[in-house]
């Protein structure tokens, strides 16, 4: 079934939707979410949810769903899930495994480079994820 998302107007809302997503390990469905929420409203929106399993359905999501069509889309939610509270302590608890799959993610936004974000931008971005 599949799930039915709408933009989030509070944390509380945020975090049902992704707890539901989550659950379902709906990479779609996070995706639209992803999609329709403003990366800088992110940190607000996780508060102090953010966990390891979350951060990675958001990195597999983007991935799979979002980098091809909206590189520009994918730098900014990352740029502003690494100011999310935790993001520190989720980074640090990743697995060699896991941190390949945002080193992918990386690899991709290189290759779909658009005028939203330079190589340099990306560069510093790396570093703050540790990469």
């Amino acid at each position: 079934e599949k799930l039915w998302v709408s933009e989030p107007s509070n944390a509380y809302d945020f975090g049902q939707i992704i707890n539901a997503v989550n659950t379902n390990k709906d990479k779609a469905a996070c995706a639209e979410l992803l999609t329709i929420t403003d990366p800088k409203k992110l940190p607000v929106l996780l508060s102090n949810k953010l966990e390891g399993d979350i951060f990675l359905i958001f990195i597999q999501s983007l991935e799979y769903y979002v980098v091809g069509k909206d590189p520009g889309l994918v730098y900014q939610h990352l740029f502003y899930l690494s100011k999310a509270q935790r993001f520190k302590v989720v980074l640090a608890l990743l697995s060699k495994n896991e941190k390949e799959k945002v080193q992918q993610l990386f690899d991709l936004l290189s290759e779909n480079q658009n005028n939203q974000y330079s190589l340099e931008d990306l560069e510093s971005l790396k570093k703050v994820y540790e990469l």
